[in-house]
């Protein structure tokens, strides 16, 4: 274990504050450097705290500490299903910093988000990974999840999405 390191029983997970705003973007902006997206990171620290802990929250944040250190991140919500008929919880990010990796923080997150979705009584656990990203695919593949063969992600943003937008007569009026 690297020197400073923690080891697995020092790992604390705890639900993000407003004041943990700083730590989340620079954990955003070191996994766009992993997933070599840090081009398509444009979150900043008031649009984070807005839609994290505004009046309409879209997201939640858990925060892995290995001896009081920030190690780690996932940022998750609900989705839902209509098969189903009930909501999911769907993890947007998961992150552990390079120094911390190896020591099962990973999968601490995974059981606690899986805790979450049991105790609020959602019907699936969904995320997406990246298919080049090996160590992660076989670390869920470890935790018992599967790919989900036949789906592909679509994907509206900018101008895209402002141009269907203008084209609903009624608009929005949320």
């Amino acid at each position: 274990m690297a020197a400073g390191a923690s080891g697995p029983g020092h790992i604390a997970l705890r639900p993000a504050r407003r004041d943990d705003v700083p730590q989340i973007l620079a954990f955003i902006r070191e996994l766009g450097e992993y997933e070599r997206l840090a081009h398509e990171v444009v979150a900043n620290e008031a649009t984070l705290a807005d839609s994290l802990f505004g009046a309409r929250p879209g997201a939640e944040v858990v925060i892995a500490e290995a001896n009081g250190r920030a190690a780690g991140f996932a940022l998750f919500f609900h989705s839902f299903s209509t098969f189903l008929g009930r909501r999911g919880l769907y993890l947007e990010d998961l992150y552990v910093r390079a120094e911390f990796r190896g020591q099962g923080i990973g999968r601490r997150l995974m059981a606690h988000l899986a805790a979450i979705a049991v105790e609020r009584g959602c019907g699936r656990f969904e995320w997406s990974v990246l298919d080049w990203n090996a160590p992660a695919i076989g670390f869920y593949r470890d935790i018992g999840a599967m790919g989900m063969d036949g789906w592909t992600v679509q994907r509206l943003d900018g101008e895209a999405l402002r141009r269907l937008a203008a084209s609903d007569p009624e608009g929005a009026n949320v």
